[in-house]
């Protein structure tokens, strides 16, 4: 077992032959088995007209998760704080803590809709980013009772927020006293020691608290595990190369361009696999090595089966 605790983040990704309303459903039972696993935390995504992904109300979604589970954390990896009003997205975190008190969690992201076009229907400029710590700050002076006007429900509420960082995010997240989320990428260990450095301690964490995302998946081989991996990778090559993000499919083609290849072998790079012992041990290694205080794990594939059982080898 990790010395860390372990976590959940799914992005309600289709699959081929599935309608959008049963993805959605099948993430809220997919919380519920994750709960009985003994997960920490279950987090919800938001994406925006992207035909392989219908998470793009995170805090509608979390509401439904919540109200089908009785103790795991539930929140969000993450709310595009840029897409949204910072008090209409305080009010929503009050009222999910207020109706499930002590489980409720608030990731916040900087990315804006990916197009012009969701952006434009968003009501945000490709900018909107450029002020994510201001922000940040507005929604946290809501929730503090620090501003003009007031959130209700919401302020005075504890809710845990967290920051998921890309580029400059971890130190934002550092200059805020915040906790901060990170993908485990080759830079990951200067980013965390960065982060820990210049942390200021806040009302909001006393000290810093890093939590990484990775893609990891165990099976009964090394092969069998890779093989979960597959049908997101080429859903990323399909996507680099068509310009729209597909549905999950249970096989990947047979021969692809090299270009599709490239893509596709790249999706792979980074990403852990292989059995129990081995996933441990390389996981292990990484917590050991940026002193990570938690690991969210973010795996997609076809059949959920297989995922569920790989995520109980992973926390077993």
């Amino acid at each position: 077992m990790l010395s860390v605790p372990l976590s959940v983040l799914d992005r309600s990704r289709t699959r081929v032959g599935e309608t959008e309303p049963e993805t959605l459903r099948a993430t809220v039972k997919f919380a519920q088995q994750v709960e009985d696993l003994g997960y920490k935390r279950f987090w919800v995504s938001e994406h925006h007209s992207v035909p392989g992904v219908v998470g793009s109300a995170p805090t509608v979604l979390a509401a439904a998760v919540a109200a089908r589970t009785s103790h795991i954390r539930v929140g969000t990896g993450g709310v595009m704080l840029p897409n949204h009003n910072p008090l209409v997205v305080a009010e929503q975190f009050g009222v999910l803590e207020s109706l499930y008190p002590g489980r409720i969690d608030m990731g916040l992201g900087r990315s804006v809709g990916f197009t012009n076009g969701v952006r434009r229907a968003l009501g945000v400029e490709k900018d909107a980013a450029d002020d994510f710590s201001g922000q940040v700050q507005e929604l946290l002076g809501y929730l503090a009772g620090t501003s003009d006007v007031h959130a209700r429900p919401g302020e005075g509420l504890e809710i845990p927020p967290f920051i998921l960082a890309v580029g400059s995010g971890a130190s934002i997240a550092a200059s805020l006293g915040l906790p901060v989320v990170l993908a485990a990428r080759p830079d990951a260990v200067d980013l965390v020691s960065s982060y820990r450095a210049s942390f200021q301690p806040s009302a909001w964490a006393p000290e810093p608290y890093v939590i990484l995302a990775v893609t990891a998946a165990v099976g009964d081989t090394a092969e069998s595990a890779r093989r979960l991996l597959l049908p997101e990778a080429w859903a990323s090559a399909y996507s680099r190369t068509r310009g729209v993000f597909p549905p999950l499919q249970p096989d990947v083609p047979a021969t692809m361009t090299a270009r599709e290849q490239e893509f596709f072998e790249n999706a792979l790079r980074g990403q852990y696999y292989g059995t129990s012992d081995e996933v441990h041990a390389a996981l292990e290694d990484l917590v050991q090595s940026t002193a990570a205080d938690e690991v969210l794990i973010t795996t997609n594939t076809y059949d959920r089966d297989e995922l569920l059982a790989s995520l109980a080898k992973l926390i077993g």
